[in-house]
């Protein structure tokens, strides 16, 4: 939609050139044919080189925005993407799609529904109960058991293993808050990229981001029953074991390890090579590449030991 329409919709006055807005997108990453948002001044460094053609913005930090970025400036910039972002989300079943392309020596069970737009690579495997939604891609040699749902426009790479029920490409938990305390849809409109080598076990459930990718790397070995948020990056081989849960726009180095049970917040960084024992619960970014820890709060595994080994004393 033209920006002037997109302005009418979120309640802002619009004033600079009109343009037609592509899409919603990251401070970061946006170009200048699309929109972002700001509702944090920790995020100044990113207002100051957004390339984004416009901001929804509070009046206090619109002096950050670079010459040419048009501020739509709105009381609730999280409220005001929420209201915008359904309108730039595809459709969940798209007919005008070309029919599904598979690959030579492939086998989809006939209770398997294929959509509309998917492209199977050779050799594949999908079986009884599958979902496979419009525009997904799966590569070469990949194994999706059965009751596997692939939301639309996930990317699978070759030589990766699906295990039953598991789901790649649901909503990540994205939702903006009023003030009389009701909850609006923050419409999910990026996507799940599994490379290649994967292999996923049952019941886990992979979200889709809210722009770009959530990306589970090259080699990832993940158990049954894990949570991995929006936005996230898995690293190169790591190792997620059951029931551990990742929230959104964490970003994990190559072959770090979290044991059963262990969980992040939000926006942080491991490094690579971390290794987290079970139960562990990580609040804030570990820079520091190749040690171990364990607990809540956080601490390195050979302090944990310690403390657990004094506790029990104290208990005589």
């Amino acid at each position: 939609m033209l920006l002037s329409e997109l302005c009418k919709v979120v309640g802002c006055e619009f004033s600079g050139e009109d343009f037609e807005v592509s899409a919603l997108n990251a401070l970061r990453d946006a170009t200048p044919s699309e929109v972002s948002f700001v509702a944090n001044a920790k995020y100044i460094a990113d207002i100051e080189t957004t390339k984004a053609g416009a901001v929804l913005v509070q009046s206090s930090l619109a002096s950050y925005l670079p010459k040419g970025t048009i501020a739509l400036v709105v009381d609730h910039p999280y409220l005001a993407l929420a209201e915008a972002s359904g309108h730039f989300s595809s459709p969940l079943e798209d007919e005008s799609l070309e029919d599904p392309i598979i690959g030579e020596g492939s086998v989809i069970s006939p209770k398997a529904y294929i959509a509309k737009g998917v492209v199977v690579g050779k050799n594949t495997t999908i079986m009884a109960g599958a979902y496979v939604g419009a525009g997904v891609s799966v590569g070469d040699e990949c194994i999706i058991y059965p009751n596997v749902t692939i939301y639309k426009e996930c990317i699978i790479g070759s030589n990766c293993v699906i295990h039953a029920s598991s789901v790649i490409g649901s909503d990540g938990f994205g939702f903006a808050t009023n003030g009389k305390g009701e909850h609006k849809k923050i419409y999910q409109n990026g996507n799940v990229i599994i490379e290649d080598s994967v292999e996923i076990g049952s019941c886990t459930t992979i979200d889709r981001a809210v722009f770009g990718s959530t990306t589970i790397k090259q080699g990832v070995r993940i158990d049954n029953l894990v949570q991995v948020g929006h936005n996230c990056v898995i690293g190169e081989y790591s190792v997620l074991v059951a029931q551990a849960g990742i929230s959104g726009s964490t970003t994990m180095g190559r072959n770090v390890v979290m044991g059963g049970q262990s969980a992040t917040s939000g926006h942080l960084e491991i490094a690579p090579f971390t290794t987290m024992a079970a139960r562990s619960g990580v609040t804030k970014s570990i820079k520091t590449s190749g040690k171990t820890y364990a607990g809540f709060p956080l601490f390195e595994h050979k302090e944990w030991l310690k403390l657990q080994a004094k506790i029990a004393k104290l208990l005589k």
